[in-house]
This record gives structure tokens, C-alpha cells and sequence, in this order.
């Protein structure tokens, strides 16, 4: 009998060891589960949801209104009568907002041609580090502009269709390391109305655009567009911009250098003839106010 209850109380004390053996070991899985990589977004790829002329891979945040005013002065080479083209310039109010995680809209007027402009940019992939992620983003963007100055030629008949342009655009872009970012733009760009018949309708270009962080709150910024099937006679160039961004809290500064003078996909992919060879090059700024328009969620 004592060899029975000996038995039993041994069989007892195995299968109660056992089992709070295995609740330890459900708990440390539970416990463990914490250090699991993460799925992580990248951000901050650059200081502005713009390079400097062309979108970047940033987006506004959702309820929040970007406040950017484009200033553009007169080409340097025109000396000092001119102060260097500080007598003359351009400029662009526009207003952008972030309506969701992934998409922004904007609009705004150029001073140039007085034209208006709106656009929308969507991102249909995020960079992300950790499981199931992807080292790049993907963006689309769209856009169209509208020529508000009085006809002049009278020999011709002046339709609103004539004062449209309407441009479509692909944003691949890494933020290779904290401090470099590369983004490359295929565009194509469409006028209703061309200058000549020589002159192609639609134009197909490649955008790259870069920046180079120097500080926590200056960057290196470049920006160029390669034009596929341009008119070789029609005397326009591809267009280069470099500068600077300089964050300062609310506001992000950009100062920078360029041949072109318009300040929106039509224009400047299909209108610039300054050269940077011949000291065509303009200075300018960008200023970006971004204003909480709608309370974040909690």
C-alpha cells in the first residue's frame, strides 16, 4: 500500500512540475514576443515635400496646411545696373495639405505667364526597415496649369483648351542613410498648344533628385531634369537647380540657384532657356509655414 501511495504522490509531483514547466515557458514566449522586429516607416527623407523645383518623396502630414512662397530673382549675369537681378522677379504662392497618410493636394499661382497651378501626389508604397519591408517609396503625382494672360495674337483663335498644360509624374526614391537621399522622377509633360509644328505636344523627361544632410538642420539639396525628345532648335534647356534647405522650427527655408524660371512642371521642364554656361543662373528661395489645420487624432 505504501509502495501505491509512494507511486501515486511521485506520478502526481512529475505531472505538476511539468505543467508549471510549460506555463514558464508559454510566459517567456509571451514575454519574448516583445523583441520581435518591428515593421518600421522611413521618414524625413527630405526637409520639404520639394527638392527645390520638383516633388519629393515627402508628404504633408494629414491636417496640416504647407504655406510655400517661391521667390525668383533676375539672372546674375545682368551686372550691376540690374544688382545682379535683384531688380527683377517671379514668385508663386501656393497652398498645400496633407488629406490623408498618403496623399496630398495643393494649389497656386505663378506670377510668370500668370498662371494657376493644382496638383495631387499619392504614395502607394512607404520605405520601411524591418520584416516584409521594402527599401523604397513610390509615389505618383498629377498635375495641371492654366495660363491666365490676355491673348495677343489676334490670328488665331483663342481657346481656354489652348491654355492648358497637364503633367503626370513617378517618384522612386530612398533614403539610402541618415544622411543621403536619391529619388529619380520619369515625367511626361502635355500642352495643347504648341509654338510650332516642329514642337512636340508631349515631352518625356527624367527627373533625379538628391539631398545631402550636412547638419540636423542643413542639407545639400540638387535637382535636374534630362528632356528625352525636346525640339533641338526650339533653344530651351534641361533644367538644373542646387541649394540649400535650413530648417528653422516651423519653417523650412530653401536658397538656391537655378536656370529656370518657372516655377511649375509645364514651364520649367518646357520653357527654360537660360544656360548655365553663360551665367543664365537666378537666385531664389523657397519659404515653407506649415500650420495645424485639423486636430491630430489621438
Amino acid at each position: 500500500m505504501k509502495r501505491i501511495n509512494c507511486f501515486l504522490l511521485t506520478l502526481f509531483l512529475t505531472v505538476f512540475i511539468c505543467d508549471v514547466s510549460a506555463q514558464e515557458e508559454d510566459l517567456l514566449s509571451l514575454v519574448g514576443s516583445d523583441d520581435k522586429p518591428q515593421k518600421e516607416f522611413v521618414n524625413y527623407s527630405f526637409k520639404s515635400s520639394r527638392v527645390i523645383m520638383s516633388h519629393s518623396m515627402e508628404l504633408i502630414r494629414p491636417g496640416v496646411m504647407d504655406l510655400r512662397i517661391l521667390h525668383r530673382f533676375g539672372n546674375i549675369n545682368k551686372g550691376a545696373y540690374e544688382f545682379f537681378g535683384l531688380d527683377n522677379a517671379t514668385m508663386r504662392l501656393g497652398f498645400d495639405f496633407g488629406l490623408t497618410k498618403n496623399l496630398m493636394a495643393g494649389i497656386g499661382r505663378s506670377t510668370n505667364k500668370k498662371e494657376f497651378d493644382a496638383f495631387a501626389k499619392y504614395r502607394l508604397i512607404h520605405q520601411s526597415k524591418g520584416p516584409k519591408s521594402l527599401p523604397f517609396s513610390l509615389l505618383v503625382t498629377g498635375g495641371a496649369s492654366l495660363t491666365s494672360l490676355k491673348n495677343t495674337d489676334t490670328s488665331q483663335a483663342n481657346y481656354f483648351s489652348s491654355r492648358m498644360g497637364y503633367y503626370g509624374q513617378v517618384i522612386i526614391g530612398s533614403k539610402v542613410s541618415e544622411s543621403f537621399t536619391l529619388q529619380f522622377m520619369p515625367t511626361i509633360v502635355h500642352r495643347n498648344l504648341v509654338p510650332t509644328v516642329d514642337d512636340p505636344n508631349d515631352l518625356l523627361a527624367l527627373g533625379v533628385g538628391t539631398r545631402l544632410k550636412l547638419s540636423n538642420r542643413i542639407s545639400l539639396n540638387v535637382d535636374y531634369y534630362y528632356r528625352f525628345n525636346q525640339n533641338p532648335n526650339d533653344g530651351t534647356q534641361n533644367p538644373l537647380s542646387i541649394g540649400f534647405d535650413i530648417e528653422t522650427g516651423g519653417h523650412v527655408f530653401q536658397l538656391h540657384f537655378t536656370n529656370a524660371v518657372g516655377m511649375n512642371e509645364k514651364v520649367f521642364l518646357l520653357e527654360t532657356t537660360n544656360k548655365w554656361g553663360k551665367g543664365d543662373i537666378q537666385f531664389g528661395f523657397n519659404i515653407s509655414r506649415s500650420f495645424q489645420i485639423k486636430k491630430k487624432k489621438k
